[in-house]
Formats: C-alpha cells, structure tokens, sequence
C-alpha cells in the first residue's frame, strides 16, 4: 500500500543533485507531474535531460530551459504549463521566455 502523493511532494527541489532532480521528474511523468513556478506560471515538467553548467540552485543558465541544481543542472526538454498542451521547451519559450540568470520555484 503506498500513501496518496501529496503536492508537496511534486514540487522539484532544485537544491538535490541534477540526478536526483531528473529522476523525480521521470518517476512523476506525466501524472501527477513534477513542477515549479515562473513568474507566478505553474510549470509541469514531463521530461528532462543532464544539463550543462552550474550556477545557484534555482536558476536558469540559459535562455533554453536548463537550471541550475545542487550540484549540475538539468536541462528540460518537455514541459506543460496550467491549462496548456504539454510542449517541447522550445514552443513554451516563444511565448513564455525563461532569460539566463532568472529564478525558478
């Protein structure tokens, strides 16, 4: 018997190494979905990959969707906002741009 996933428990922690970071977002795909806000947009992310860089946990390296994590960073690749289709970073970044040094939650 496992416990309901709460909220909480869905929210990614950007301050985990980018492994553990990768792995919460497979485990949680697509429902109920791992997520984080930018600029008040709640963010399901569906799919994700190593990043490159480093940087403060919680920020965004580069203007493609790669942030920062406790230790490397992870570099989303499909994502979902509230009330949209899921998307590639790419489609989401067009009318959602995320620029490098910006913090996510």
């Amino acid at each position: 018997y496992a416990e309901k996933i709460s909220k909480n428990e869905t929210r990614i922690d950007w301050g985990r190494p980018w492994k553990q970071v990768h792995d919460h977002i497979r485990g949680l795909s697509p429902f109920p979905g791992a997520w984080f806000e930018a600029d008040g947009v709640r963010i399901k992310v569906l799919r994700s990959t190593k990043g490159k860089g480093a940087g403060a946990a919680g920020t965004a390296l580069d203007d493609k969707l790669t942030i920062a994590c406790g230790e490397g960073a992870v570099q989303l690749t499909q994502v979902q906002r509230a009330g949209k289709h899921p998307m590639t970073s790419d489609e989401v970044l067009r009318g959602t741009p995320v620029k490098a040094g910006a913090r996510v939650g």
